[in-house]
């Protein structure tokens, strides 16, 4: 007996066999992607990383609801929507003018200003919607800031801080009163890794030297005029807590809480544009008097 075909206990196998059926592969799933990428991709005029504080600031939703990971995962045609508020943070700090032409603005920079944004987005007001930065003081501190007008001033302006030909003088309401009535703090200032926003007194870091001088005391409390010669940052904070000092309402390197860190830029001396040396000056806060 000769068998001219294979027999199938399935019809549909047969039929396959015999070409009256055509298998296809499954359809490949579309991969997922992680939320801030899909975001990077719609908007195009933010940074990841500025996407990724909107997601944790919770101003992003996907199909309608609220995301706050920036690492869970959607399909690309899923409904995103970025909800950035418009108020403006501190829109009531707005320095006084010291002095102002043609090329430079002088403000008294009131304590809680940001010097410079954090981030592409910030939302709230800081010393760079008035002009060119060319220094910066920390947010609690207040006094004398000078801004340029065009990319040309800041440059020469610059400069002069970074040949340290500028002078600065500063008042800080501090704890205690030191044994000396003046003296030069001459320590190294490095950052503190375990503390990477922080920085410390360390024989490995950059030259740093300030000048103090007793103003005023009560014993409980002293107000020191203090003359950095050079420009590190956090630079007089940490000087004085190294030496048992530390400024009064210091957040990260001081020991007694206050409703402001009690540090003031006073004066700044610097040369404008066409030779013109000048000194600039910001009163000191009334609220430094009354702690004395």
């Amino acid at each position: 007996m000769i068998r001219t075909g294979k027999k199938f206990s399935k019809p549909e196998m047969s039929r396959v066999v015999n070409g009256d059926i055509i298998l296809t592969e499954a359809p490949e799933e579309t991969p997922k992607v992680r939320l801030d990428l899909l975001l990077v991709d719609k908007y195009k005029s933010y940074n990841r990383s500025t996407l990724q504080k909107f997601i944790k600031n919770g101003y992003v939703k996907v199909d309608g609801k609220v995301v706050l990971k920036a690492n869970l995962k959607f399909l690309p045609d899923a409904k995103l929507e970025l909800n950035v508020p418009e108020e403006i943070k501190n829109a009531d700090l707005v320095p006084d003018i010291i002095y102002e032409n043609n090329d430079v603005l002088v403000l008294n920079k009131p304590a809680g200003l940001l010097s410079m944004a954090k981030g592409e987005y910030c939302p709230e007001r800081t010393l760079e919607d008035f002009g060119l930065l060319v220094h910066r003081l920390d947010r609690d501190t207040s006094g004398v800031v000078i801004l340029a007008k065009t990319p040309e001033v800041q440059k020469f302006l610059r400069k002069q801080f970074q040949d340290r030909k500028t002078h600065k003088t500063y008042v800080a309401v501090v704890s205690g009163r030191p044994k000396l009535e003046a003296a030069r703090i001459d320590l190294p200032i490095a950052r503190d890794l375990n503390h990477p926003t922080t920085f410390k007194v360390d024989p490995n870091g950059k030259a740093s030297e300030t000048f103090y001088q007793v103003l005023k005391s009560n014993g409980k409390y002293s107000l020191l005029e203090l003359k950095p010669t050079t420009g590190r940052t956090h630079q007089l904070r940490v000087h004085l807590k190294y030496i048992g000092h530390p400024i009064l309402g210091d957040p990260v390197y001081g020991d007694e809480p206050a409703e402001r860190l009690y540090l003031h830029a006073k004066e700044l001396e610097i040369t404008l544009p066409g030779g013109i040396r000048k000194i600039f000056s910001a009163p000191v806060p009334q609220e430094f008097s009354c702690v004395l």
